[in-house]
C-alpha cells in the first residue's frame, strides 16, 4: 500500500486507462478496487475521484482512436452528446443516492455485461 501517494493514484489510473483503451470501457471498474489497494484511501471518498478520472481516460482513448482512423464520428457523436448530459446530470443529483445501492447497482450491470459477453 503506498498510502495517499502519488504514485499508487498514478498506477491505479494507469490501469483504468490501458483497460478503457483495449477493452474500449470498464477503467472505471477497476479504478476504485486499485486506488483503495494502492493507496490506503476510504472508498466512499474514492468515488468522486474515481469520476473525475473518466473523464481525461476517455477523451485520450477517443483522440488516439480519432488518429489512428478508428473513430465514426457520425455514430460517435451523438453517443458523445447524450453521455456528456447524463455524466452532468449524475453528477449534480448522483451524490443523492445511497452508496449501498450505487455498489448493488454496479454490481448488477457488470453481471449483466458479463453474461452478456459470455453468451
Amino acid at each position: 500500500m503506498l498510502k495517499n501517494s502519488w504514485t499508487g493514484f498514478a498506477l491505479a489510473g494507469g490501469c483504468a486507462g490501458a483497460v478503457t483503451g483495449i477493452f474500449g470501457a470498464g477503467g472505471g471498474m477497476v479504478l476504485v478496487p486499485l486506488l483503495t489497494l494502492l493507496t490506503g484511501t476510504e472508498e466512499d471518498a474514492l468515488f468522486p475521484t474515481s469520476v473525475s478520472m473518466i473523464g481525461p481516460i476517455c477523451l485520450t482513448t477517443a483522440v488516439c482512436t480519432a488518429l489512428t482512423g478508428g473513430l465514426a464520428w457520425r455514430e460517435a457523436l451523438p453517443y458523445m452528446l447524450g453521455s456528456g448530459a447524463g455524466g452532468a446530470l449524475a453528477g449534480k443529483w448522483g451524490s443523492r443516492i445511497p452508496v449501498k445501492w450505487l455498489h448493488r447497482t454496479l454490481g448488477l450491470l457488470i453481471l449483466w455485461g458479463g453474461v452478456r459477453y459470455l453468451c
